[in-house]
C-alpha cells in the first residue's frame, strides 16, 4: 500500500455530487498519514483545469512538472471527497506553501 501525505497529488477516482458516475480525475490529499494508516482512506480536494469558471477560493498550480500534471490547473479546497487510499496513485507534490495556504482555506472553511 502506497502511503500518502498532505500535498501529494494523485490521481483518483473523483465522485460527482450531480451523476451516478465516476471519473479519475487529478487530486490533492490533505489528510495526515494517520487517516490513511488507522482506515486506509485519504481526504483529497479537487484539482480542475485552470480553463474551468473559478470558483472564490481556487489557488493556481504554478510548478506544473512537481505536480505531476501535463496543463494549468487549479486547487479547489471547496470541494472535497473521501477516497479509498488503494485506488490513488502519486502523480507528483505541490510547494508547501502552497499546501500551506489550501490548508488555510480548508482551515477557514471549517470555522478555524
Amino acid at each position: 500500500m502506497a502511503s500518502f501525505e498532505q500535498g501529494d497529488i494523485v490521481k483518483v477516482p473523483f465522485p460527482y455530487t450531480d451523476r451516478s458516475m465516476r471519473q479519475f480525475r487529478p487530486a490533492l490529499v490533505v489528510s495526515t498519514p494517520t487517516m490513511e494508516i488507522r482506515h486506509g482512506l485519504i481526504w483529497v480536494v479537487m484539482i480542475t483545469s485552470a480553463e474551468n469558471r473559478g470558483w472564490p477560493d481556487d489557488l493556481p498550480i504554478s510548478r506544473l512538472a512537481d505536480a505531476g500534471l501535463p496543463a494549468p490547473s487549479v486547487i479547489r479546497p471547496a470541494k472535497i471527497a473521501m477516497i479509498e487510499a488503494a485506488q490513488a496513485l502519486r502523480l507528483g507534490r505541490i510547494s508547501a506553501d502552497l499546501r500551506r495556504q489550501v490548508m488555510g482555506r480548508i482551515g477557514k472553511a471549517l470555522g478555524e
